[in-house]
């Protein structure tokens, strides 16, 4: 990178420069680098109970070993009251927040000491190398992405492009799109693309809502995302033999892609999109061929760019299917 720099919010922004003649146009790849995760709300005779940061998946909950970042980082497990000890209304479900706890192994005042409310409680499960060239463990939502915009900017060292590049590791989506809002409000690129986990098939999934892993990346169509760049990657995509599938959003995305679109006066966005299973646990699931063709896919759109880009842009959509 030629230069990097961090947000008021805390987003990483990094810059490579383009060789095309000054003053350049600037594309913006966002992919959030937040997480789920939990948080500290009571303690109790050296239980913490605790609330959701950014939407759980509460039924795998029961088990899971987890991180207390109080005074010190402290392990332990996520679990709950005997079954007869629960209301009888709740003993034959998912057990909720309410009724789970986590247990440190210290005695009360020793945790009472080192752990506040308030406090982040994040997930310790190690990540696994599944079968079929599948990695599995929490925060693949979205450190995949990530890892696709890091291989685009691998394939970009070895490829001349002409725009600026803002690689942008964004805060808050899990919460409040925020880190997105802001960088893209400071950086003002002329094109932005987010980079996002989408529902992959897996156990008891609808055909036509998820996608198939390993199967290639997705291309977002709807109100949050711009016809004429799906147009583009998608001729793109069929030229380099990259599989990809439309991801259908009629309204809000639930990702970066919104705060980008609606930054300033408004910005050309595109969504693309990596198959994901068991979203929002700490045993996602995601094909590594996924990852790789996404950072491609965008290190080739980047390089064939052409300065005048923006100017050719177009509401016209007929083809873009």
């Amino acid at each position: 990178m030629d230069d990097t720099s961090t947000s008021r919010l805390g987003s990483l922004h990094g810059l490579k420069r383009g060789r095309g003649k000054s003053p350049r146009p600037s594309v913006m790849i966002a992919t959030h680098m937040d997480a789920i995760g939990l948080m500290v709300t009571k303690i109790d005779d050296g239980f913490i109970h605790l609330d959701e940061i950014g939407g759980i998946d509460v039924r795998i909950l029961p088990g899971t070993p987890v991180t207390v970042h109080g005074k010190r980082d402290l392990a332990g497990v996520i679990v709950m009251p005997p079954m007869k000890t629960l209301p009888e209304d709740v003993r034959n479900g998912a057990i909720g927040l309410r009724h789970l706890l986590v247990d440190t192994g210290l005695v009360p005042s020793k945790v009472a000491s080192l752990v506040r409310v308030g406090d982040i409680i994040s997930f310790n499960t190690p990540p696994l190398e599944l079968s079929g060239d599948v990695i599995s463990g929490h925060s693949l939502d979205n450190r995949a992405s990530v890892a696709a915009l890091t291989i685009c900017l691998e394939e970009l060292q070895n490829k001349l492009h002409l725009w600026d590049v803002w690689a942008v590791a964004t805060a808050q989506e899990e919460e409040t799109l925020g880190g997105a809002a802001t960088s893209a409000f400071h950086l003002k690129p002329d094109l932005a693309i987010a980079v996002d986990v989408t529902f992959a098939k897996g156990p008891g999934s609808d055909t036509w809502e998820t996608f198939p892993l390993g199967k290639g990346p997705t291309l977002g169509w709807g109100a949050n995302l711009h016809p004429y760049l799906y147009k583009k990657l998608k001729e793109l995509a069929d030229k380099l033999e990259i599989p990809v599938a439309m991801d259908i959003s009629p309204a809000h995305s639930g990702t970066d892609a919104y705060s980008l679109q609606v930054a300033r006066e408004g910005i050309p966005t595109m969504l693309i999109g990596i198959p994901l299973r068991y979203m929002h646990t700490p045993v996602e699931a995601v094909a590594v061929k996924d990852i790789q063709r996404a950072g491609r896919l965008l290190a080739e759109f980047i390089a064939g760019l052409e300065m005048d880009f923006v100017t050719k842009i177009s509401w016209e959509d007929e083809d873009a299917k």
